[in-house]
């Protein structure tokens, strides 16, 4: 009897199912083994899924096993030269921890007594590209890393980057958020080569465009508007809205009749940000058409003894207040007629208000009286148009004095059209109206005014912030109430502050009606504040190198006589 073989393929289940194409076994592991299930898979339903996996096993290991080897592809391009300095030693090792900090894994709970890094890299980045630094190549990867999973770092981490992270980001698919900013740290040509300028605007990224419009209009605001007009028509609506925003720089009258131009734009959001532009030029004609509506609508109540406001709202929203940028439809709970008053005064130049009220001045003016409920209405609006028009008199008239209470002040009645007014103001004073509000209100309200202050913060603030948060311990609450104010303070209160706040730093005893274990929080919340103050101080020290003071500036050494 002659013997037989039997092809193993024809009785391993496994074996059977490897010989289906690839393809299939993609398609049954994505519908599931019960609903496709395999050829040959397995004499039972079980086997199916494992029979699947031996099979994907088998089919990779041929894949791989056939792989021919590919042609050397071509070696990328070096990477720019930098030309800016390397990092003085002790900040590499800094910039190399913070980095790792920022990638190790959160313990949760409590923060405890150590400063918190990650909240630090923002300022070590602007402190290192202020001082003119590049980065160390080791440490771009988590550079990247780190601008990837936070946006807020991305524009100094891609400068501090400069033409090496490009580099590198081009060739990772993980890193390509640089090169949608890539204009900002790359080479532009030179704004006097008319024929370079040409070349990069009809034929650049977009990213690069918007920056090369932004170079040259810092350089020579008619050029860049000159730019923009020659491809005007033929930009998409996204991006002449974007091209149209890079005109707030160096705004001027020269731009009024492209402005205008503007206002008939097929885009409804081009047209209202030309109608934005426009109304703050004070002279422009839609200014003009503005306060004119404006003055119709608020004027001086004589039928009175006493001073004060009338106000008679349009009762119409007709084609040519729409074609300069009030929008006709409110939004839900709005009254139309209020919604359009407040766009009308909005865009109106706030110094038509004093001729319209016989020379008073901006606190006389909001001081006074507003007949039939419309006072909210119409400060509310001032409020924007002191924003907007930057005008530092009415901010200070609406915001009043900072020891008035929010609801009872003259102008501005919530916080936050208080910190947009302060915004408004030089520095110093807004700093000095910050510190005089924390002082008569506490911190409870002060975290959005705290925000549009400048960094560091000045001493008296400082000051102020330090006692109101003495005050908050002394009344046996728990820190934790006051944990945004107090990062706010880790990071702009002045490092100088470190040794005045070291007294705060031991645990006071308990007394009745204190929260229990409220002083030794507020022991290590102040303990967290003082280390991080003197972590500050000790990377500006680190950044500013050996010659070099805090400004980044090259010292002098004057030799002692001999």
């Amino acid at each position: 009897m002659p013997r037989t073989t039997t092809d193993p393929m024809t009785t391993d289940p496994t074996a059977q199912a490897a010989s289906v194409p690839w393809e299939e076994l993609v398609t049954t592991a994505l519908l599931g083994t019960d609903r496709r299930p395999l050829p040959h898979g397995g004499s039972t339903p079980g086997d199916g899924p494992a029979a699947l996996l031996d099979a994907a096993a088998l089919h990779t290991v041929r894949r791989r096993a056939g792989l021919l080897p590919a042609a050397p592809a071509a070696r990328p391009e070096p990477a720019a030269e930098d030309p800016r300095p390397p990092l003085p030693e002790a900040a590499r090792q800094r910039l190399a921890q913070l980095l790792a900090d920022r990638a190790a894994p959160s313990g949760g709970g409590r923060r405890g007594a150590a400063p918190d890094l990650t909240e630090l890299i923002p300022q070590w980045l602007a402190t290192a590209n202020r001082q003119g630094f590049r980065a160390p190549a080791a440490l771009l990867p988590p550079l990247l890393d780190a601008a990837r999973a936070r946006t807020d770092l991305r524009p100094q981490a891609l400068a501090f980057a400069g033409p090496r992270g490009l580099w590198l980001a081009s060739l990772n698919p993980e890193w390509k958020f640089a090169l949608r900013g890539a204009a900002s740290g790359s080479v532009r040509p030179d704004t006097d080569d008319p024929e370079a300028v040409r070349r990069l605007w009809e034929e650049g990224l977009f990213a690069e465009r918007v920056a090369l419009l932004d170079a040259v209009r810092a350089k020579d605001p008619a050029a860049a508007l000159a730019l923009l007009t020659t491809t005007w028509s033929t930009e998409r609506a996204e991006d002449r809205l974007m091209f149209l925003d890079s005109l707030r720089a160096g705004l001027c009258a020269g731009d009024e009749e492209f402005l205008e131009q503007g206002l008939s734009d097929r885009s409804r959001n081009v047209r209202a940000t030309a109608a934005e532009l426009l109304s703050a030029l004070p002279s422009s004609a839609l200014a003009g058409r503005m306060a004119a509506r404006a003055a119709s609508c608020v004027n001086p109540d004589r039928t009175g003894d006493a001073a004060s406001i009338a106000v008679e709202a349009p009762h119409e929203c007709d084609a040519g207040m729409q074609r300069d940028g009030v929008v006709a439809q409110p939004p839900a709970g709005r009254g139309e007629r209020s919604w359009w008053l407040g766009q009308l005064v909005e865009a109106t130049p706030l110094d038509v208000w004093q001729e319209q009220f016989g020379g008073r001045t901006a606190e006389e003016i909001v001081a006074l009286p507003v007949a039939d409920d419309w006072a909210a209405e119409l400060h509310a609006a001032w409020c924007r148009a002191a924003v907007r028009q930057h005008h530092p008199h009415w901010a200070r008239a609406l915001l009043g004095a900072p020891a008035t209470p929010p609801a009872n002040g003259p102008g501005a009645g919530s916080i936050a059209d208080r910190s947009k007014l302060l915004a408004a103001l030089p520095p110093a004073e807004r700093a000095l109206w910050v510190s005089e509000f924390i002082a008569a209100h506490g911190l409870s309200e002060a975290f959005q005014l705290l925000g549009v202050c400048a960094v560091p913060w000045s001493g008296p603030l400082g000051a102020a912030v330090i006692d109101a948060l003495d005050i908050a311990r002394d009344g046996g609450s728990y820190p934790w109430s006051f944990s945004g104010v107090m990062g706010l303070a880790e990071r702009c209160l002045d490092p100088a502050e470190a040794d005045r706040l070291d007294v705060l730093t031991t645990t006071q005893d308990e007394t009745e009606g204190t929260s229990p274990g409220a002083g030794g929080y507020w022991s290590e919340a102040f303990q967290r504040l003082v280390s991080t103050l003197r972590l500050r101080a000790a990377m500006e020290a680190e950044l500013a190198g050996p010659g070099r003071d805090r400004g980044g500036r090259t010292r002098l050494t004057v030799p002692e006589r001999p």
